[in-house]
């Protein structure tokens, strides 16, 4: 291959220069100019989990700053794993206020949708599908372990639906359907494409007879008829691929809605395999607030009841024993990356983590001082970076930040105007 193939073949070099950034899909030439023995490319991961229900911070956050800082009670589960998490204090998002009603703005950063004025924008876990998730079957995947509630919101303002059962998940990943079924969602797709051909050709005669404005709005229309009309045919090619194989026996769901605990822990471990498989590399899971009371020793109430604790010391013992069970799970979650490997190394260094809430305080509402843990990815880890906690740091910026660590060429997602300081890249 000569010198000028090789160059056009750089692609990152090419587009940047004309100002746009454009992912060529992977071509057998690439071999040759990139050298066969180079590693695969890389597949950032992200996963984040909001929980509905706040945390106490205080035995979140360290009272100290920086590297040196003391584990605290409900970090102490994460300590073999220091130098692969973050710890985040002094964040909200800029207006987002609401409570509980503001898990609708966790990853959109739109005030509006929290108050219900306003219709609600993309999620930062759907702006990193929209970059990368039609190089896998899944472009991503919202899950809960409870309802079908979710923080996660398409480009048009829709919530995507969670799944709450890790074995119906499990069968959506890896079983194969009937060869009749696959034809009869062939045949679904197809017919979903002519109807999408056919109000497209409607759309584009009305828009001759429209005001500026108008063909604007329009405009917006046929981006998103575009963008499903890709994902359509995506699909198609999906249909005809075989399913991943996998040693893992199906799971057994957990049958008690109260024990969010093990809910978690069952999810996880499909969670884990359908990053593994390449099956989707986005994954945004909802931790929704049960009324019923967590099968663990020490506690004897609703965990709902127990959020709400008005500083009664009987709850908040209870309290800070189910939400380190949850942290104890998340660094299980961690672990279990960190000995998975494709070509590229483990899935941990490859997988970029958030764990945060809606509520920095369940017992007021407070939508300030939220709990934020990062892990894994491309980041440097290993500190706290403690912002102001009286006049807050926008996460948003955070969101700017992982934006930016999937290839999204940005400096803004909702409030936030740049990358998140102190935030460094490996």
């Amino acid at each position: 291959m000569n010198i000028d193939t090789q160059q056009r073949l750089d692609r990152r070099t090419v587009l940047r220069g004309a100002g746009v950034s454009v992912s060529l899909p992977w071509l057998s030439a690439m071999n040759s100019a990139l050298g066969a023995g180079s590693r695969t490319t890389p597949k950032p991961r992200f996963v984040a989990m909001t929980l509905s229900l706040g945390m106490v911070t205080s035995e979140l956050n360290p009272s100290e700053k920086g590297r040196g800082y003391k584990l605290t009670n409900y970090l102490e589960p994460l300590g073999d794993l220091r130098d692969h998490f973050t710890v985040i204090s002094g964040t909200s998002l800029p207006g987002v206020t609401s409570g509980h009603r503001a898990e609708a703005s966790i990853f959109t950063g739109n005030a509006g949708a929290a108050t219900g004025r306003n219709r609600n924008t993309i999620s930062v876990d759907q702006r990193i599908a929209a970059h990368s998730g039609h190089e896998t079957r899944f472009a991503s995947l919202a899950v809960s372990n409870s309802g079908s509630s979710s923080p996660s919101y398409t480009a048009g303002g829709a919530m995507v639906p969670a799944t709450e059962s890790p074995s119906q998940l499990f069968a959506d990943l890896f079983f194969e359907e009937s060869e009749a079924e696959r034809k009869r969602q062939f045949n679904r797709l197809r017919h979903g494409r002519t109807v999408m051909d056919l109000v497209l050709e409607d759309a584009k005669r009305l828009n001759r007879e429209l005001g500026a404005g108008d063909r604007d709005r329009l405009d917006a229309y046929f981006t998103s008829v575009r963008e499903l009309e890709q994902r359509l045919a995506k699909d198609e090619e999906w249909t005809k691929s075989p399913k991943p194989k996998v040693k893992a026996k199906p799971p057994v769901d957990v049958g008690n809605q109260s024990d969010v605990v093990a809910r978690q822990k069952v999810m996880q471990d499909v969670l884990a395999l359908a990053l593994e498989t390449d099956s989707t590399r986005v994954i945004s899971y909802n931790f929704g607030g049960g009324g019923g009371k967590v099968p663990l020793d020490g506690v004897y109430e609703g965990y709902h009841s127990l959020s709400h604790h008005g500083k009664d010391e009987s709850k908040l013992r209870q309290l800070k024993i189910v939400e380190k069970a949850i942290i104890e799970n998340w660094a299980g979650f961690l672990r279990d990356l960190a000995g998975r490997r494709d070509g590229n190394g483990d899935l941990l260094g490859q997988t970029t983590l958030l764990l945060t809430s809606n509520l920095g305080n369940a017992a007021n509402h407070s939508n300030k001082n939220l709990p934020v843990l990062l892990a894994g990815g491309p980041f440097r880890h290993g500190s706290h970076l403690a912002f102001d906690r009286n006049s807050n740091y926008p996460l948003s910026n955070l969101y700017v930040s992982l934006l930016q660590a999937h290839g999204v060429e940005t400096d803004t997602f909702a409030t936030g105007t740049g990358t998140m300081t102190g935030l460094d890249f490996a």
